[in-house]
C-alpha cells in the first residue's frame, strides 16, 4: 500500500527555507565529549545588534517550534537557534539527562560562535534549560523569558495532583507521542481550542510522529523523568536577570498556579503576563500577541523588573 503523501518532509523543507532566508545558516559543533549539537545561527552576525538564543520544547525539531515567528526576530537581533539534546540533529553518548547538562551544552555552543552575552527565550521543557542556563552562567545572560515553564515544581506536586496527568510513564507517552491517537491526546492537552486533529487521517500523524518523534524516544522519556526527581522549591536558584514569564489562562501541562509560583519565588525581578483563553501552545495559538510581548520586553527593554504596568493590560488597550 502506497504511503501518504509526508506533509511532514515539505513542512519541514519549507522551515528550512524560511531559516535561510532569513539569514541563518545550519551549523554542527561538536563539542569532543560525545555530544554533537546542532544550531541555526546568523550568516552574518552584525556586531550593532544584541545576541538572542531560541530554545524549544519538547515535541518537534526547532524549525517546527520557532518557524512561524523567526523572521519577527532576525530584524533585531543576531539570532541563534539550536536543537537540544536528542532533538533534530542534536545528540550524546553521555548518560546525562538533566537540564543542567543541556544548559551546558548550549552554552558551549554559544562559546563556539564566541558570542558573550546573549537573553533567551524558552518555551516548555526549553523554559527549564534557559533557567538554568540563566543561574549557571548568569554573566552572560542577559534577560529571560520563561514560556510556560514549571521551573517551580517540586516532586511532591505529582502525587498531590497538581497536574492533569500524574503518573510520570504516562506523561513521557503522551509528551512523546509514539502512536496517532497518543499525538491526538497531546494536541488535547496543549490547545486551549485544540485543531479538529480527530478528522486528519491516521496516516498523516504517523508521518508527523515518524519524522519528529521516532528516534530518541526514551532518551527524550528520561529527559521527561529528570526534571522532577529530587525537584525542591528551596533547591531553585533565583536569578539576577530581568525575567518574563508568559503563561497561557487555561494551561494544562503546567498550571497557571505555576506562573504565578515562580513569580513569587523571583520577587520584584520577575514580571509574569497571562495570556487569554489560551493553553500550554499559546505561542501557536496567540502568535501576534506573543510576538508584541517578547519585543516589548527584549527590543523595547519594558516592563522594568516590578513595573506596575503589565504588558497584558497594553495589550488589551490596542
Amino acid at each position: 500500500m502506497s504511503r501518504c503523501f509526508s506533509f511532514t518532509g515539505t513542512k519541514n523543507w519549507c522551515f528550512r527555507s524560511t531559516f535561510t532566508r532569513s539569514g541563518l545558516r545550519s551549523e554542527i559543533t561538536d563539542l569532543k565529549d560525545g555530544t554533537v549539537m546542532h544550531c541555526w545561527v546568523p550568516k552574518t552576525r552584525k556586531d550593532s545588534r544584541p545576541d538572542l538564543l531560541l530554545i524549544h520544547g519538547l515535541g518537534a525539531n526547532a524549525l517546527w517550534q520557532w518557524g512561524d515567528v523567526i523572521q519577527d526576530f532576525v530584524p533585531y537581533f543576531n539570532v541563534y537557534v539550536p536543537d537540544l539534546v536528542f532533538f533534530g540533529d542534536s545528540y550524546t553518548t553521555r548518560p546525562e539527562r538533566t537540564e543542567s547538562f543541556q544548559a551546558q551544552c548550549l552554552m558551549r555552543v554559544m562559546e563556539a560562535h564566541s558570542v558573550q552575552k546573549f537573553s533567551l527565550v524558552g518555551l516548555s521543557y526549553g523554559g527549564f534549560v534557559g533557567y538554568s542556563m540563566a543561574a549557571q552562567f548568569a554573566e552572560a545572560v542577559e534577560r529571560v523569558v520563561i514560556c510556560c515553564s514549571g521551573i517551580c515544581m517540586e516532586e511532591k506536586d505529582l502525587i498531590e495532583g497538581v497536574f492533569a496527568v500524574s503518573d510520570l510513564e504516562e506523561a513521557g507517552r503522551i509528551l512523546v507521542p509514539q502512536s496517532p491517537d497518543k499525538l491526538r491526546e497531546l494536541v488535547g492537552y496543549t490547545f486551549f481550542r485544540p485543531p479538529p486533529v480527530r478528522l486528519i487521517p491516521s496516516c498523516f500523524l504517523a508521518d508527523f510522529i515518524d519524522a519528529m518523534c521516532g528516534e530518541y524516544v526514551e532518551e527524550k522519556r528520561d529527559l521527561i523523568r529528570a526534571v522532577p526527581k529530587d525537584r525542591k522549591l528551596s533547591d531553585i536558584p533565583k536569578l539576577t536577570q530581568p525575567t518574563l514569564i508568559i503563561w497561557g489562562e487555561h494551561d494544562r501541562v503546567f498550571p497557571l498556579e505555576l506562573g504565578h509560583r515562580l513569580k513569587r519565588h523571583l520577587g520584584d525581578n520577575a514580571h509574569l503576563t497571562i495570556v487569554k483563553n489560551t493553553g500550554h501552545a499559546f505561542n501557536v495559538e496567540r502568535p501576534k500577541e506573543f510576538i508584541k510581548l517578547l519585543k516589548s520586553f527584549l527590543v523595547d527593554l519594558q516592563p522594568p523588573p516590578g513595573s506596575p504596568v503589565s504588558i497584558q493590560s497594553k495589550l488589551q488597550n490596542t
